[in-house]
């Protein structure tokens, strides 16, 4: 909970509202997410450096709460969890997320990886973008 606090403040501080839903999570809310989610950690000499999770829903594989600590982002933390999130699910004939659309790095990355815009929808005084991807099928390139 610690590290996702301190990931989160960035994003927070990008639309002024640190009252986004990663930061008001409890450890009760958390652990029951934990219970129909795979969450996945990245450590470096013995310390959490990131966090992602995923979970089934049909055929897609939603993702949700890609933090990173933010004394180790930009090494490539988090394009090895989204890696390993989409390895974690290979039932998944798509994976879907979403982030503010202030959120230039996040897209960055999400669109270097593959992820496309398909909707957007304003919550709050958020709006969200959210992106998909298709799983690669046998024989063809991902």
């Amino acid at each position: 909970m610690r590290l996702q606090k301190q990931a989160y403040q960035s994003e927070a501080a990008i639309y002024q509202d640190f009252n986004i839903p990663p930061l008001t999570e409890t450890l009760a809310m958390l652990q029951v997410e934990q219970r129909h989610s795979l969450v996945l950690a990245a450590w470096a000499e013995g310390e959490l450096v990131g966090a992602v999770r995923g979970e089934m829903k049909e055929d897609s594989c939603l993702i949700g709460r890609l933090l990173v600590a933010p004394s180790r982002q930009n090494q490539g933390i988090g394009k090895a969890l989204m890696k390993a999130i989409e390895a974690a699910h290979p039932q998944a004939r798509r994976f879907e997320l979403f982030t503010g659309t202030l959120s230039l790095k996040n897209l960055a990355l999400y669109q270097a990886l593959g992820y496309q815009p398909f909707r957007q929808e304003m919550l709050g005084q958020i709006t969200f973008i959210y992106l998909e991807k298709r799983a690669s099928q046998p024989g063809q390139p991902g």
